[in-house]
């Protein structure tokens, strides 16, 4: 079975990033047997005056196969945040099973979203968390990180949303290499264009010296938009990708 596991509020300015500790958690509960894990995404929530949170407010989200033992899973996770939380931060976790019923996932999904653009709290969070039956729990601080745990969980299986964490190196800047072989090289899916059409796998694409995974229809997948100088199209700057 396939599960959403999902890490929100763990860090602060002078501390690494949530990613970083979801990445660590990760190799450590495989070293365990505790499961596989996928390629983490980061999923950006809304950021606003009454919003609380204690860096860039965003969530780390990874699916989780080869699980014989969630409940396993979540005790090493709840350890795991609480011995590293950073000072000042609000940890949140979230533990979600693929067999959710449609209407379960319309709601979480649904969740995800309002959190890109509107102020929701924890009795909300908790309300739906224990209306689908998913596990969702706080490890520190005031527990504010629960709305982002929840909602990354939501954004990740929406499909729609999400960097991975990484970047990838192919080559220097503006040099030219077909779709397929960048798609290939990079582990996604496919090249495609801003509007959603797929590049065709021989089409010419010039590197970024920095490349960055996005998701989209639940897939790892590149972006690519006409060069300014007319001719090619080029992978969007890390920049340009900050709005995914």
């Amino acid at each position: 079975m396939l599960y959403y596991l999902c890490i929100d509020d763990t860090d602060n300015l002078e501390t690494k990033g949530t990613g970083w500790l979801a990445e660590q958690a990760c190799t450590e509960m495989k070293e365990l047997g505790l499961g596989s894990f996928s390629a983490i995404s980061r999923h950006q929530l809304f950021v606003h005056e009454d919003v609380p949170y204690t860096s860039h407010n965003s969530s780390m989200c990874v699916e989780v196969t080869d699980c014989g033992e969630p409940e396993a899973l979540i005790r090493y996770m709840q350890d795991f945040l609480e011995r590293n939380g950073a000072p000042g931060s609000d940890p949140g976790l979230c533990l979600v099973p693929e067999t959710l019923c449609d209407e379960a996932r319309e709601r979480l999904i649904r969740f995800g979203n309002d959190a890109k653009c509107t102020v929701l709290n924890k009795g909300l969070a908790y309300g739906l968390a224990a209306e689908l039956g998913v596990h969702l729990s706080e490890h520190g601080g005031t527990g504010d990180g629960v709305v982002g745990a929840l909602a990354g969980v939501g954004l990740r299986m929406g499909g729609e949303d999400g960097r991975y964490r990484g970047w990838m190196h192919l080559g220097p800047e503006d040099t030219a290499m077909p779709a397929g072989d960048i798609a290939r090289l990079c582990g996604a899916h496919h090249v495609q264009d801003e509007a959603d059409h797929a590049l065709a796998d021989e089409a010419p694409v010039l590197l970024r010296e920095r490349i960055k995974l996005i998701r989209r229809h639940g897939l790892p997948v590149l972006l690519a938009r006409p060069d300014e100088t007319g001719g090619a199209m080029r992978l969007l700057h890390k920049n340009e990708l900050k709005i995914y």
